[in-house]
């Protein structure tokens, strides 16, 4: 585990993207695994300053990302695939039938998350980008979920649809359900991505470091991955 403190938000970024780069430089076809919220953002412009100057392509580039809210899809203003279309996806050259996530529409969702698993077996994500919610979670992975866990539905917990509820208009339209990634498929990546910003972060960014490996703290499971980069700001790494 590489923890890299970075001044701020912005450094952060840079730091990130110079790790994203590298896959991007030594790998034509690099399979992406992506991740939504705030966190990233600022890593995703660093990609699409880099393309926009010309230093990288994504033509050839495939992706996956972590999860998706149920009930949300294209054309869902707060959906996850909006998300990525609008922070990276109509930014670059990626072809669009090259990047997938689980789909939150599905009429039925164990056939959606069979789907989801038998695609990430079929293929290895050369660096998963991840963020981490203030209770630990990974993806929608909340505290308790085994680490042998593959992609299935999630209850959100009450704090994470507080903490998202920012990016609604009330907290009544936060789902309260979702489709994840699990833990196992999150770890089968060949390089993790951990960006972590702010210090309703450091409590977090503490147990995934120094803490015990404990499915209380999903994240803390990182600490076994063979390649994994924690890159955070001074504020999320105030208590390590």
């Amino acid at each position: 585990m590489k923890v890299i403190v970075c001044k701020n938000y912005d450094e952060m970024s840079a730091k990130a993207y110079e790790v994203m780069k590298e896959v991007l430089s030594s790998k034509d076809n690099a399979i992406l695994g992506l991740a939504t919220g705030s966190t990233p953002i600022g890593l995703y412009k660093e990609m699409i300053k880099d393309y926009k100057a010309g230093n990288v392509s994504y033509k050839n580039v495939s992706s996956v990302n972590l999860d998706e809210y149920i009930g949300q899809g294209v054309g869902d203003e707060q959906s996850y695939v909006e998300f990525m279309r609008n922070n990276l996806f109509n930014h670059v050259d990626i072809d669009l039938a090259k990047t997938d996530l689980p789909c939150g529409k599905a009429e039925d969702m164990q056939a959606e998350c069979d789907r989801y698993n038998a695609k990430l077996a079929s293929i290895s994500v050369d660096i998963q980008v991840l963020g981490i919610g203030g209770n630990g979670h990974i993806g929608f992975n909340e505290p308790g979920t085994p680490f042998g866990s593959v992609t299935h539905v999630v209850d959100l917990t009450e704090r994470t649809i507080s903490d998202n509820a920012r990016f609604f208009n009330s907290i009544e339209e936060v789902p309260t359900q979702a489709i994840s990634m699990g833990i196992k498929n999150v770890m089968n990546a060949k390089k993790i991505l951990l960006l972590a910003s702010g210090t309703n972060k450091a409590d977090a960014i503490y147990a995934t470091v120094k803490g015990e490996v404990t499915e209380t703290v999903p994240a803390s499971i990182l600490q076994l991955h063979p390649d994994c980069y924690i890159i955070v700001d001074e504020a999320a790494a105030s208590k390590l």
